[in-house]
């Protein structure tokens, strides 16, 4: 035997074997997902507005697919659903629906035996026919394109003539109630027909809340044959070709579908067509090779359920994978495809992402943080120079109106917390890529500065969340908005302070000005306030409407006074006022607003961060940089442990300031306990800044059935805290990131055991997350019913983390 030859066997073994760890590991995930549906309607929300069946997305792609739920459907991948550069919408039952006609008896063939599989990174179906087996799967190849391959065979002993027909309609219905003609008439929809392609074109139509199409917005299905007849009628269409299979033969036939933003995209979608199509076979085993790359990743000694969750997240993450497109640079992971809101890419959301893909797809958690930072504010910025180095809080395909965009969900009105640093730094540690590390040092001190800059309003190095200048926070003029409700107006605010709405009983007022303001705070008859920089505050810190932020509704405030102030309303308002600091630079320019209380979880994250610039700093020898930040982070710590500890209930709060600046002492203020407890407090565990003896107390609090140790333990306010309801955002469901972080922080402290019962407690009781519903947004913490955006990539990401970082499974040596 030759060298040669020697080497030609040796790498058909290392193929075959490839081929059959594939074969294995996907057969073992099989459906970890439900991604049957059937959709009649353009939007079939349910409850909480997502999209209510879970397609099949990869590959960064713009369209996903379904598997069939019911016998008619078979031969079809039901959808496609499009991300119209915003939203999610269906735009067909079954774009593409197979029907195989037995021509000698001259009628449909029956079909049975019918088997349907969602694999990783792929959708099967097959059924029998008569001495015959039609088998369908669904790829994806490419950003902008899946394919399908179906194959036929013949297993009888005679030849037999076959007619195949596709076909398939545009969705006539937007919702449940509604057809696309009563809520979009001018939007525009048309089909052509070619021998081997059918062009579906969307016309420009711009909608914010529901389809944002520019010109030549489009579907391709292109085929590997040319038809024998092609018909169209208005929004379907019908195509069919007649082979002939002589016995136990079978043949292939390959169908692309791409979804495309514009003419541009189109063009370039058409030469990547041409060799797809010329080896359909390369792309599906590029696909599958780059799937089996995923599941290598995966630890040893889980157990199944563990290893089917981990599989779980990691197609949660790729499904919300979206490529370049308009305003977004790189690519993104966005926070769900199938929730109405959720398809742009965030900031603290991206760091969570990039943090877990490192592991299994680390190419696109760098893109992911490079995504986010293509939009790092500069000096020059023609918007907010006053920023620079900041990382705004979203970016989606279109910018918003100040931008000379038209989009829905951009913003810049907030930032997010600062954990790019963490996940960069996680990135490098998988990667060790040094030139990726060194492209984003200097950008990670630049945003890390920002803070200190622009939320330290009396600069003693404790920084609080806050709001940027923005059309929704404040006048032209720099002057902070807000509206006030009342029911009789008091003398002090006139009609040229405020613009005036009366409803029903009462008046509406929407003024401008701090000063005026804190009047109306203290003059405290108001019956109703809002402020848009408080709900920027909120979502800067992302726990967007906590309790700590004074977000409490108005039968809770009245049980809280009550409680503690026999009743008096007025006095128990002021206990949840929140006021705001104007943070100006040294010629009067607004930089933007400070709420005033100093946050814990806030200054944890930069003592994190302090310390992992140190880290990044030494590794690309900047020494002397390296000292800087680790000399930072000591101090920081003592004032954490100093300035947010309660010793009383043993946890950690925020901590409410004036704005007098800092002379001496920097815990000024009080703390904010009478707010309740939260995950805030837990964050130093994480962070690795708490003392020992605070850690232990803090944990007493995390494992108290009467606090946080709930069905599903660690919700985001305790049951103790006045604004607890299960059902709130941010006051009472569980956040899978905020229990990770409370877990990994009792494992820094060695409570090992504790961090394993969390999770497995975690595991078994949040609704059907080891089945095969989708990975939630949050849950309840005394039902473990699913709440929130389904398909949720923060959740999926630290799902995978969790398990990964905690063996649920006891050693042979524990109890």
């Amino acid at each position: 035997m030759n060298i040669t030859y020697q080497r030609l066997v040796v790498l058909c073994f290392v193929l075959i074997s490839i081929n059959c760890y594939a074969e294995n590991a996907f057969s073992a995930y099989e459906n970890v997902i439900n991604r049957k549906g059937s959709p009649g309607a353009h939007r079939e929300f349910d409850q909480y507005r997502n999209q209510r069946f879970n397609p099949l997305f990869d590959s960064g792609s713009w369209h996903g697919f379904l598997l069939p739920d019911n016998a008619k459907s078979m031969g079809s991948f039901p959808g496609p659903i499009i991300i119209a550069e915003e939203f999610p919408i269906f735009v067909a039952n079954a774009l593409e629906h197979l029907q195989v006609n037995d021509n000698s008896i001259k009628q449909p063939a029956n079909i049975k035996n019918i088997k349907t599989l969602s694999l990783p990174g792929q959708l099967h179906q097959s059924f029998d026919i008569a001495k015959g087996k039609v088998t369908l799967d669904l790829y994806f190849v490419s950003n902008r394109t899946a394919l399908i391959k179906t194959k036929i065979k013949n297993a009888s002993s005679i030849a037999k003539p076959l007619t195949l027909i596709w076909s398939g309609e545009l969705l006539k219905r937007w919702d449940s109630e509604r057809s696309v003609d009563e809520v979009h008439p001018k939007w525009e929809r048309t089909l052509e027909l070619d021998n081997d392609e059918l062009l579906i074109q969307f016309g420009q139509y711009r909608s914010p809340e529901a389809i944002m199409h520019q010109e030549g917005a489009s579907i391709l299905v292109k085929r590997s044959f040319d038809a024998a007849e092609n018909k169209l009628d208005g929004l379907s269409y019908y195509t069919s070709k007649e082979i002939r299979l002589q016995p136990n033969q079978s043949q292939s036939f390959y169908t692309t579908i791409s979804y495309v933003h514009n003419r541009g995209e189109l063009a370039q979608t058409r030469a990547q067509l041409e060799k797809i199509h010329a080896n359909p076979e390369d792309s599906i085993e590029s696909n599958r090779q780059r799937w089996s790359q995923y599941l290598k990743q995966l630890p040893e000694n889980l157990t199944p359920d563990e290893q089917r969750l981990m599989v779980k997240s990691i197609e949660t993450l790729n499904g919300n994978w979206r490529s370049a497109a308009g305003a977004i640079l790189h690519d993104g992971v966005t926070p769900s495809v199938t929730a109405r809101w959720f398809n742009g890419v965030w900031a603290w959301d991206s760091w969570k992402h990039a943090y877990a893909m490192a592991h299994f797809n680390p190419s696109i958690a760098k893109q992911n943080i490079l995504a986010m930072f293509d939009y790092q504010i500069h000096e020059d910025d023609s918007l907010r120079p006053q920023d620079e180095g900041a990382i705004i809080d979203v970016i989606f395909y279109n910018k918003d109106i100040a931008r000379l965009g038209d989009g829905g969900g951009w913003n810049e009105r907030n930032t997010k917390p600062p954990l790019a640093a963490w996940a960069v730094w996680e990135i490098y540690q998988e990667t060790q890529d040094r030139a990726f590390l060194s492209q984003l040092y200097p950008k990670l001190k630049r945003y890390h500065q920002w803070w200190y800059t622009h939320r330290d309003h009396n600069h003693n190095g404790l920084v609080e969340y806050g709001a940027m200048s923005h059309r929704f926070h404040n006048t032209p003029e720099g002057e902070m908005t807000f509206s006030v409700t009342y029911e009789t107006v008091p003398e002090f605010l006139s009609t040229s302070q405020c613009q005036t709405h009366k409803e029903k009983q009462l008046t509406q007022l929407y003024c401008s000005g701090v000063s005026l303001y804190e009047q109306v705070l203290d003059d405290n008859r108001y019956t109703e306030i809002d402020i848009g920089a408080q709900h920027a505050a909120g979502w800067e810190s992302g726990m967007d409407n906590a309790a700590r932020f004074g977000f409490i509704n108005t039968e809770q405030l009245s049980n809280y006074a009550e409680v503690y102030y026999q009743g008096n309303i007025a006095r128990a308002k002021q206990d949840w006022q929140v006021r705001f600091f104007e943070n100006r630079d040294s010629e009067g320019k607004l930089m933007g607003y400070s709420i005033n209380q100093e946050s814990v979880e806030l200054n944890a994250f930069l003592f994190k961060e302090k310390k992992i610039l140190a880290d990044i700093a030494n590794t690309l020898g900047f020494t002397q940089e390296a000292k800087h930040y680790k000399a930072q982070a000591v101090s920081l710590s003592e004032h954490i442990n100093h300035c947010f500890y309660d010793d009383l209930t043993g946890f950690f709060y925020d901590r409410q300031i004036t704005a007098k600046k800092h002379k001496g002492d920097r815990c000024i203020g009080k703390l904010l306990t009478h707010r309740g407890k939260g995950p805030e407090g837990w964050l130093p565990l994480w962070a690795g800044v708490a003392d020992k003896d605070k850690a232990a107390r803090v944990r007493d609090n995390m494992l108290n059935k009467e606090e946080f140790n709930t069905f599903v333990p660690l919700p985001t306010a305790a049951l103790t805290n006045p604004a607890y309801d299960p059902n709130i955002y941010w006051r009472g469901r569980v956040w899978l990131d905020q229990v990770y972080f409370g877990v990994i922080g009792l494992k820094h402290y060695g409570y090992e055991e504790d961090a394993r019962a969390l999770t497995y407690k975690l595991l078994t009781n949040a609704d059907s997350l080891l089945h095969d519903s989708p990975i939630m947004e949050n849950y309840h913490p005394i039902t473990g019913k699913a709440q929130g955006a389904t398909n949720f990539s923060w959740s999926a990401a630290l799902l995978y983390m969790l398990i990964k970082e905690i063996n649920t499974v006891p050693k042979a040596d524990e109890p």
